[in-house]
């Protein structure tokens, strides 16, 4: 595919490309798995010229279309794999965390969700030879839980663990942190993702991770009692097509986590769900409950994957990061 501009798809002139970039539409990749409504109300068009230019779009960067498996085969070998470092997680997870997926973690407090975060922001700068994706992170702060020092401590136990010299500033550097105070706010903050990794797509660390912690936060505080559910639902939907559209894009790997609620009804079984309900269940592609075992030790279970059996392992955290069960 030659490589063509926004300005040269039909329809599009200067000024409609400028309002199209501005709101985080800066290539025709973005546009071909755009919805003609969002294009729409974007550039100030009709729909029926959306529908036009997305179509040409998806020409264009070939995408929209039927292909065979083979095909869809030959494109997976391009979906990286970070490794969290831990050797049974990352070996039910088929070799690590996929890129162009969605993997979710929900459990109750100090479970682990965070501390996974920070190990993941951590080692998605590492080189592919060790488990890393070469790439920068982003991390959208929802709940004012992201720790530089926590980096830190993480970035010397690789030290250790690689007998190398890390210096934590540069690791740091590599993490490009937003604080989300609402949840308009964290939608908005999709498309300053989406601008940032443009910029650092020709870099030597593109973006190749985003985490959104905590996903579900902001909604679950805003929208309280059954009345307000549908709408939480439809926004919550949006949200994550745009952090599933964000992966695709970018050969990025997501990780986001999700609080939980007790049902106190339960007789048999755990009690503990995940918040967002089908919608969220189904968006993601993987989904990992975490729950506390003894002293520092956690468990993450793999409950659900397109490909993956289900599983159970066990890892340890530490100040120097997280570790397999010794």
């Amino acid at each position: 595919m030659n490589e063509i501009s926004i300005e040269d798809l039909p329809g599009i002139g200067p000024a409609t490309a400028e309002k199209l970039k501005d709101s985080g539409f800066n290539s025709v990749e973005a546009i071909a798995v755009a919805s003609p409504s969002d294009l729409a109300a974007t550039a100030d068009i009709g729909e029926s010229t959306a529908t036009k230019i997305i179509a040409a779009a998806r020409i264009s960067a070939d995408v929209g279309g039927f292909e065979t498996g083979d095909a869809i085969l030959r494109r997976r070998e391009d979906i990286g794999r970070l490794e969290l470092g831990c050797a049974e997680v990352d070996t039910m997870m088929g070799g690590g965390f996929e890129t162009q997926a969605i993997t979710e973690v929900y459990g109750e407090f100090g479970s682990g969700k965070t501390q996974i975060a920070h190990q993941l922001a951590v080692n998605v700068q590492l080189p592919v030879d060790k488990g890393g994706l070469n790439g920068s992170a982003i991390l959208i702060d929802t709940e004012n839980t992201f720790r530089p020092d926590r980096i830190a401590g993480m970035v010397e136990g690789l030290s250790k663990r690689h007998d190398m010299e890390y210096d934590p500033e540069d690791f740091l550097k590599n993490i490009h942190v937003a604080r989300a105070y609402n949840s308009n706010h964290q939608i908005l903050l999709m498309d300053t993702a989406s601008e940032l990794a443009d910029s650092l797509r020709d870099t030597e660390k593109p973006v190749r991770l985003l985490i959104v912690d905590s996903l579900t936060a902001h909604f679950r505080a805003e929208y309280i009692g059954r009345g307000t559910l549908a709408d939480r639902q439809q926004k919550l939907n949006k949200h994550l097509h745009t952090i599933l559209r964000f992966a695709d894009l970018n050969n990025a790997m997501v990780f986001v986590t999700n609080q939980v609620m007790s049902k106190p009804d339960a007789f048999f079984g755990d009690p503990t769900k995940p918040i967002g309900g089908h919608i969220l269940g189904h968006t993601s592609t993987f989904r990992i409950y975490l729950r506390k075992s003894k002293g520092d030790k956690r468990v993450a279970k793999l409950v659900d994957s397109p490909n993956l059996p289900d599983g159970e392992a066990l890892f340890t955290v530490t100040p120097e990061g997280l570790f397999g069960d010794q």
